[in-house]
């Protein structure tokens, strides 16, 4: 009798979990009874929790606080920093000191009783913060924007989000004249805007989360489809920081132009499809920090070399004292133009960059005083480092693997090879030291038979230095131009040390790493060395994927 009982018992249970199913509301997150951490993490100045869902939950809440302190002084996050995902919840705390912390996700159930996980220790890592943008001889000596070089938020930083469904309903107070007249902005075009009067200047973090198209900023983008920053005059003080939060945030199908601003940094974004440049410092710019970005391709220009859009994130129109880091290029066709009709000397620091199977102009400077250090050169298909116009480039510690062409001067050295030359302009100089050079086709030093080809005093691609601090000889001067190497690397304040500049050898493992966003991004793709090392053409499968991209965000904020 018992048997046949426990029988039935089970035969029951049978036939209930077959409804259950039937009925389509199955699921095995509906049995879960507490909340459960899926993950954690840090990052450069940014911390995460990933938990998964709990079928009585009404919202969520998520804090953090120093692993050495007390759980009273646990602080709440910002609702908008909370996102569900299809599988799971997040959130992401921006505006860390380097340090150790811990952080709490709380649900709130049904019956009004709380469950709560914690992770375990989460080390936050300072941002790199070295190049132009930090030279002490710069006018405002930190392209940290809206934070402090602590990476914490300045005092009385205003934060505002934007998704793809606040773009244009978001608020704003902005001081808008000399007497402090308030005014009350809605949607991020009308905020920047009345910044750009120039009578605020408080310290200002746009904080943008998730896939963010050119339609849902429709109205707010200028004709040529960028979201421009612009300030009052000349290297206005601007106190302004772009950045994504998270690993997904991206501008998909428009880019950023930025003019006039002083103190300004753009961050942890994803950039696809942008029109002409991804991120375009175009005009009287001072002190901006451009890192941690993957940027991909642009739509095609009219132009043959513009089949995966033009410049990726371009400096021009006496736009100085910038540093561009950390960023990873996807295959760009045209990294970034360093100077275009500029006539007065300006700086520019690249380092830590991925230009990850990216054909040229990496940069291509003019004019300029550039210092190049410790980038991941990866499988270049035209050159590297490209420099005319009397141009000063200091190449200091970089990987240049399968790069075709590592260093060019224009009309001279490996530039008049072959057929054809890079550029028809006057040469500039290069000082190269201590770079790692593996796969090149051709580079010409004026000074010593260590390159792929033999040495050249008078038609070289760069002056290979024995020594770090090592002044170039004014013998050495380019062949078209008769313009000699400037020294600025031994007499400026560059922003960065010799304790700053990686060994060369581990560059390639700490910039493939660390280089875009968070995580490296919700983006995957491997490149094939033996065709994409060679080739400068579209993929044209990585453009379907890219054109096919979505996020996989459902909603913004613990409810």
């Amino acid at each position: 009798m018992i048997n046949n009982w426990r029988a039935i018992t089970k035969k029951l249970l049978f036939l209930s979990l077959m409804l259950i199913m039937a009925s389509g509301n199955f699921a095995l997150t509906a049995f879960a009874s507490s909340i459960s951490l899926k993950e954690s993490g840090g990052g450069f100045e940014s911390a995460y929790i990933e938990w998964s869902p709990i079928s009585n939950a009404v919202s969520y809440n998520t804090y953090i606080k120093s692993t050495s302190a007390s759980d009273s002084t646990y602080i709440q996050l910002d609702n908008e920093l909370i996102r569900k995902y299809s599988s799971y919840w997040r959130a992401d705390e921006v505006g860390l000191a380097a340090g150790q912390y811990v952080m709490k996700a709380e649900a709130i159930l049904s019956d009004g009783s709380k469950e709560s996980t914690v992770s375990g220790t989460i080390t936050v890592s300072a941002n790199d913060r070295t190049g132009f943008a930090f030279s002490g001889d710069s006018k405002y000596g930190s392209g940290s924007g809206a934070y402090q070089d602590n990476g914490t938020l300045k005092d009385g930083a205003q934060v505002i989000y934007i998704t793809s469904e606040t773009s244009k309903t978001v608020t704003l107070d902005v001081i808008v004249n000399s007497s402090g007249k308030i005014q009350k902005a809605t949607g991020i075009g009308e905020i920047l805007t009345l910044r750009q009067k120039g009578y605020d200047k408080t310290p200002l973090a746009i904080r943008f989360i998730g896939k963010i198209t050119d339609n849902d900023l429709k109205g707010m983008l200028n004709s040529s489809g960028y979201l421009q920053v612009k300030g009052k005059s000349s290297y206005a003080e601007m106190n302004m920081t772009l950045e994504g939060i998270g690993e997904d945030a991206t501008a998909y199908g428009w880019g950023f132009l930025i003019r006039n601003c002083g103190n300004l940094e753009i961050r942890n974004l994803g950039i696809m499809l942008f029109p002409d440049d991804g991120i375009s410092l175009d005009t009287d710019n001072c002190n901006l920090w451009v890192h941690n970005n993957d940027i991909f391709y642009g739509t095609a220009g009219s132009d043959a070399d513009q089949a995966k859009g033009d410049g990726s994130a371009d400096v021009k129109g006496a736009s100085t004292y910038v540093t561009v880091a950390y960023n990873h290029f996807w295959d760009s066709g045209k990294c970034s133009l360093c100077g275009m009709k500029d006539s007065a000397e300006f700086f520019v620091t690249y380092h830590h960059n991925w230009f990850d199977h990216s054909d040229s102009r990496q940069p291509r400077i003019r004019v300029a005083s550039v210092h190049i250090y410790n980038n991941y050169f990866d499988g270049n298909s035209k050159y590297g480092v490209g420099i005319t116009n009397g141009g000063s480039a200091f190449v200091e510690a970089n990987y240049f693997r399968n790069s075709k062409y590592p260093m060019m001067s224009s009309l001279q050295g490996t530039d008049t090879l072959g057929a054809g030359t890079f550029s028809g302009e006057n040469g500039g100089i290069i000082k190269a030291f201590n770079n790692r050079i593996e796969g090149a086709s051709s580079l010409i030093y004026a000074n010593s038979n260590a390159g792929t080809t033999n040495l050249n005093a008078t038609s070289f691609d760069a002056y290979l230095a024995s020594t770090r601090n090592e002044t170039v000889p004014s013998s050495y001067k380019t062949l078209v131009g008769n313009t000699t190497y400037n020294n600025f690397d031994t007499g400026k304040d560059t922003g960065v040390s010799e304790s700053g500049i990686n060994n060369v050898n581990d560059v390639k493992q700490i910039v493939t790493t660390s280089a875009g966003r968070m995580n490296q991004g919700d983006f995957t793709w491997k490149f094939n060395d033996a065709i994409d090392d060679t080739s400068y053409t579209l993929n044209a499968a990585l453009m379907i994927k890219i054109k096919s991209y979505t996020s996989e965000l459902v909603s913004v904020g613990g409810k």
